[in-house]
């Protein structure tokens, strides 16, 4: 069966995340019953994006979500292995946000860890795929290690596909899609997207007979953009987030009123501080943000701030 999704997911790739989601359920409900599965992939400081779920044989809507301390994510992000329901009874589980259907609690879950090296050669964690069931006692070894497969492989196809674009990226402009996506970019596929699903829906008009078939293509569809928006999310420029996240606390509280628009002795006067002391932070920022104006740091800050 894993060798059969190997192929299938390898033919499915390109250009259509959804379906090898979808694939990637369909083949680990061949191993065990599946009553819910995500796919997470993290996103700047504090969030993940969900960009398939499946609950109780339905299609689940995607979502973003804040992750804290003590839930799922940040077990993983500190161990860096899959996690298990067995470990703690659910404790780590039930302590972050539910996914599926909320008013039920999960009785067993596993979830694996999509993995990347960093710089230095170490593993990092940028995104899960997690599969629970609301009966205890559903998953076995051999469906974690199914999982972990499943999910390696998907890890890997997701690496591929960012150093594709990255590879682009580092070309001459020229090609407004390896750039960062912008708003625009958002609207113009959203646009021709929904041009699609119109066209299929007027078929289904014209043609009552078929209407059945062309309604599932139109859920299927709709579906994938919803994917498909969420994953274009992930490509959004996220620079004035990090480099506000690199400063320390108190730099960051002398960026937040210097985007205010307040000069040097105003500064002072808000932080209770030298006119020398907020020199000395300012310069830091500068320096962190490789930015030689007030002006241009100010403006990335608001955009932070914004966000």
């Amino acid at each position: 069966m894993l060798r059969e999704a190997y192929h299938k997911i390898g033919v499915l790739a390109k250009g259509n995340h959804y379906a090898v989601y979808d694939y990637l359920r369909a083949a680990l409900t061949k191993i065990t019953p599946v009553d819910c599965l995500y796919v997470g992939i993290l996103q700047g400081a504090n969030r993940v994006r969900y960009p398939y779920g499946f609950d109780s044989g339905a299609y689940d809507d995607p979502a973003v979500h804040t992750y804290g301390p003590h839930g799922q994510t940040a077990w993983l992000l500190k161990h860096r292995v899959t996690y298990r329901y067995a470990y703690d009874n659910g404790a780590v589980l039930h302590a972050g946000v539910m996914c599926g259907d909320t008013s039920r609690r999960s009785a067993d879950a596993i979830t694996a860890p999509m993995l990347r090296p960093d710089r230095d050669g170490n593993s990092q964690v940028f995104g899960m795929v997690s599969v629970q069931s609301y009966a205890p006692d559903a998953f076995d070894d051999n469906t974690v290690r199914a999982l972990e497969w499943l999910t390696d492989l998907l890890a890997r196809l997701l690496r591929r596909d960012a150093d594709d674009r990255e590879a682009l990226r580092l070309l001459p402009a020229g090609d407004s899609t390896t750039h960062p996506v912008t708003a625009d970019h958002i609207v113009e596929h959203l646009g021709s997207r929904v041009a699609e699903v119109r066209a299929m829906a007027e078929q289904a008009r014209r043609d009552p007979a078929d209407s059945a078939h062309q309604l599932a293509l139109i859920v299927r569809a709709c579906e994938q953009l919803q994917s498909e928006l969420i994953e274009m999310t992930l490509d959004l420029d996220d620079g004035p987030e990090q480099r506000f996240l690199a400063l320390t606390p108190v730099e960051q509280e002398v960026a937040l009123h210097l985007a205010e628009g307040h000069d040097n002795d105003q500064l002072a006067a808000e932080l209770g501080r030298s006119p020398h002391t907020v020199r000395t932070h300012l310069r830091a920022i500068f320096r962190k943000y490789g930015m030689a104006t007030r002006h241009l740091v100010a403006e990335d800050v608001c955009k932070y701030v914004a966000r």
